[in-house]
């Protein structure tokens, strides 16, 4: 039975794939798990595919964490151009002004903007989305959350990634996304989830093949997150 998607969600699928950042196939991932499918977030890097990919971000926290924000936290190095990105499409899309920020792997220690934070300081008392390309394990968020804290009395008020792969994470049966809100108390959301994926093309003639989904089927059903 077909369930309703929001149309940002099927365009970001066709773009996902129109862009090579989501491949179906044998794949190795850094778990050491093999997976039928590979999302490859470095794959956006031309103008117009980092335009379209910051918008998609942006309606994605615009549905489901809503407006009431300030600023933009990609963790270095993939999450930079992402908030930069995000950032100029939350303007554009809905005439609302956030600052992005992210961390320095190395700290700088001279000039104006000397310390460990690229772009917008971020305030005592603001509201923080956190944005990232897709997270397996949860791992990212374990060096990120803290930095972000430490710059005062500061709100997350969710996490955003392009892709939840609903697969469990290296220590429990949870998925990363349910694994962070459940740890940090504030949703992890994705701008499409797997299943979401493999409904929209899996159809006669699509891009997933029976054969494919049988691939798919039992890689979840090994390493699927209950």
């Amino acid at each position: 039975m077909m369930f309703s998607m929001e149309d940002y969600k099927k365009e970001f699928i066709d773009f996902m794939v129109e862009c090579n950042a989501l491949k179906f196939g044998s794949f190795t991932l850094k778990s050491g798990r093999k997976s039928p499918f590979f999302m490859n977030a470095g794959a956006y890097v031309t103008g117009s595919q980092l335009s379209k990919l910051g918008e998609f971000y942006a309606k994605a926290i615009h549905s489901n964490f809503g407006d009431d924000f300030d600023v933009l936290f990609g963790p270095a190095y993939k999450g930079i151009p992402l908030a930069v990105t995000t950032a100029i499409a939350y303007s554009k899309l809905y005439g609302k002004e956030v600052r992005y920020c992210s961390n320095r792997k190395e700290e700088k220690d001279h000039g104006a903007d000397k310390g460990s934070l690229l772009g917008s300081p971020i305030k005592d008392g603001e509201r923080v989305a956190i944005i990232e390309d897709v997270t397996t394990s949860g791992k990212s968020i374990e060096e990120t959350y803290p930095i972000v804290m430490a710059q005062g009395n500061v709100k997350i008020i969710g996490e955003m990634v392009s892709l939840n792969r609903m697969e469990k994470a290296l220590d429990t049966d949870k998925s990363a996304l349910d694994t962070i809100t459940a740890k940090y108390g504030f949703p992890a959301r994705a701008i499409v989830s797997m299943q979401e994926v493999v409904e929209y093309l899996h159809t006669p003639g699509g891009l997933i093949t029976d054969s494919i989904k049988a691939e798919i089927d039992s890689y979840y059903k090994e390493w699927g997150a209950k």
